[in-house]
């Protein structure tokens, strides 16, 4: 097996592979449970018509509302992108979803990054947790631009805090939101169109679609340490 080969395996045995499978199934099913107890206790969550017609009466205030909680999300919140892209999806549609959840996380990794950038190092040693910041520091100067990517592109890893984090290199804002919209759009777009297809009653294809999004997201998340030394290796290859 080459070098390469060894930094794209993301299991490390049959026994990883199992418990992530557990790990997807398992918030699937939370999900389906939350489903079922709002159905119940809060129907009219799930009138996505009335609901969207209400939304509509606010005209640009509500899109705006939302993309600016999705920036907020990035810079300081501790929820995961995607559980705005899904209220995105079933408030607005696929479509409209994608554009303000994508507009909203541009802004905010651009925020990051320029803050980061201004007031330095010791600014993001102060709102950073310790130990994420010993996981990831150097880690963007070590992979380059292929591997700041790859991160972005695997849902499941603090992609935010590599937003501040790339603030203290030498990469360009420009390149960096580049990177950002293009890495993020596909989980993000599957995200979306979930919630946009729970709103109109395709509950199958929603679940799917959630299906694929949370079992990614669960190995970003539980082999982010395996996939961070993978980047890292395959990374190093392209900017030697």
């Amino acid at each position: 097996m080459s070098d390469i080969e060894r930094g794209m395996q993301v299991f490390a045995s049959r026994k990883d592979r199992r418990r992530a499978l557990l790990s997807a199934m398992v918030v699937v099913m939370a999900f389906g449970l939350l489903y079922l107890a709002v159905q119940r206790y809060a129907p009219f969550l799930f009138r996505s018509a009335a609901l969207r017609a209400w939304i509509a009466e606010f005209g640009v205030i509500a899109p705006l509302v939302f993309i600016v909680l999705q920036i907020l999300q990035v810079i300081i919140a501790p929820i995961p992108g995607q559980v705005f892209a899904l209220v995105a999806g079933y408030l607005f549609g696929g479509v409209a979803g994608t554009v303000y959840s994508l507009t909203g996380v541009i802004i905010g990794s651009a925020i990051a990054f320029c803050l980061a950038r201004r007031y330095g190092r010791s600014f993001v040693e102060d709102i950073l947790h310790d130990d994420v910041l010993v996981r990831f520091d150097g880690f963007v100067e070590r992979v380059g631009i292929p591997g700041l990517f790859a991160i972005f592109l695997v849902p499941g890893i603090p992609d935010d805090v590599i937003c501040f984090l790339s603030g203290l290199t030498t990469i360009r804002l420009r390149t960096f939101l580049v990177i950002v919209a293009v890495g993020r759009f596909p989980a993000y777009v599957i995200t979306v169109f979930a919630g946009g297809d729970f709103a109109s009653g395709q509950y199958g294809r929603a679940l799917v679609l959630m299906g694929i999004a949370v079992f990614f997201s669960a190995v970003g998340y539980f082999y982010q340490k395996q996939i961070r030394r993978s980047v890292e290796r395959i990374g190093a290859r392209f900017i030697r």
